[in-house]
């Protein structure tokens, strides 16, 4: 067995990013950019009003003082002219401010009379209400770099520059594979002997909260060449297995077997851990395979500690878990040799290891918020000590 400490380092060691990809602006939100983006164009590619109102010389206004109407300019409206120091010309926000004006004043500080524009705002300045030509960005300019990230915003402001892909970091692919004779479908009736199946749930979800979609979930029974056969189906059409079950050291467990049958090289098997201990990790070429303890609350310990820093390199996404220090909440003791993951409920002020920590038990990982880690080498922790706290999402 090998420490916490080591297993992370080695699966940090042995993942890196996927290659990038070329995708459609619509597909690549929340993702993270490959490649520099510079604008093509000035954006706006006009002198834009920013008001419903009336453009105008200042100039022209200051002279005259009364300005005459002289038609108007709605947005999208493709007419181009340029208007005289005497006159105004109606104008919808969006439009863009003729040749010869420079300012926008808001109708509600205007009234007309026999077909002239009055302005009512003596502090008015000018350049008022126009956004300048480029104000949001020069043609030519840097507009995103490489490892942005594609927020909501940021696809509008691409969009916006008429940027239609991009290319990207995308999500790796993944396939969930569910062993064991034991397991039934929600829905239908037990037989003696059988268990619910619950962990692709878990796991389907818990990815989809992290805004993975490209998942496959797979079943096995115990037989070794139907595990070898669907671990083979789940490294070609996925870039990451998740095997759950099989991987311990019974009879009927052939995980490690398939994998060895598949050309995966184990890069570790089993951590001084509790709960997850028979955890393994392994790869072939770019494809890397988990093979998670059964107990459903070992899955989803190792997942929130293994899978996670892979998928986040992969992806280059920050999805990591947020760790923190927090102080017991009670005195807690256990055994040297091994590190401990509870579930725990962080307060905001103290953190509280949960009962029924059993690894076959999800009713107190429903509840909590959080997982604490125990050290391998601490035996006991007084009220108050602080410990690693890692913050679920």
């Amino acid at each position: 067995m090998i420490s916490v400490t080591e297993a992370k380092k080695i699966i940090s060691e042995n993942v890196s990013s996927l290659e990038p990809v070329t995708l459609s602006l619509q597909e690549s939100a929340g993702l993270i950019l490959a490649e520099n983006i510079y604008a093509t164009t000035d954006i706006p590619a006009f002198p834009q009003s920013s008001m419903d109102g009336y453009a105008f010389s200042f100039e022209g206004w200051k002279q005259h003082k009364k300005l005459k109407i002289s038609g108007e300019v709605a947005a999208g409206s493709n007419e181009n002219f340029t208007l005289a120091p005497e006159n105004a010309v109606r104008i919808f926000t969006g439009a863009a401010v003729p040749d010869g004006a420079d300012t926008v004043i808001m109708q509600e500080k205007t009234k007309t009379e026999n077909g002239e524009l009055i302005i009512e705002d003596e502090a008015l300045q000018q350049g008022t209400s126009v956004r300048p030509k480029g104000s949001e960005i020069k043609a030519g300019a840097l507009a995103m770099e490489k490892e942005d990230v594609l927020s909501p915003a940021a696809i509008g402001f691409l969009a916006g520059m008429g940027i239609t892909e991009v290319k990207v970091y995308a999500n790796p692919s993944i396939s969930i594979i569910i062993t064991g004779n034991e397991l039934q479908q929600p829905g239908e009736s037990l037989q003696h002997g059988q268990v619910y199946e619950s962990n692709s749930f878990a796991l389907k979800a818990v990815l989809k909260q992290l805004q993975f979609d490209n998942i496959q979930i797979l079943y096995a029974t115990d037989k070794s060449e139907i595990i070898t056969d669907t671990l083979k189906k789940g490294m070609q059409q996925s870039d990451v297995v998740l095997l759950t079950g099989g991987i311990s050291v019974g009879d009927y467990d052939f995980v490690l077997q398939a994998a060895t049958e598949c050309g995966v090289t184990k890069l570790f098997h089993k951590i001084k851990q509790r709960p997850g201990k028979p955890l393994y990790f392994g790869k072939k070429q770019n494809k890397l395979v988990f093979g998670l303890p059964g107990n459903p609350s070992s899955v989803l310990t190792c997942f929130y500690q293994y899978v996670i820093p892979v998928l986040e390199k992969l992806s280059k996404r920050k999805i990591g878990l947020t760790t923190i220090k927090g102080p017991l909440a009670k005195a807690f003791q256990k055994n040297t040799g091994l590190t401990h993951f509870l579930k725990g409920f962080y307060n905001g002020k103290t953190v509280v290891p949960l009962d029924a920590q059993e690894s076959y038990r999800l009713s107190s990982f429903a509840k909590a918020n959080c997982l604490i880690q125990i050290d391998e080498d601490i035996t006991s922790l007084k009220e108050g000590e602080l410990v690693d706290v890692y913050l679920l999402p």
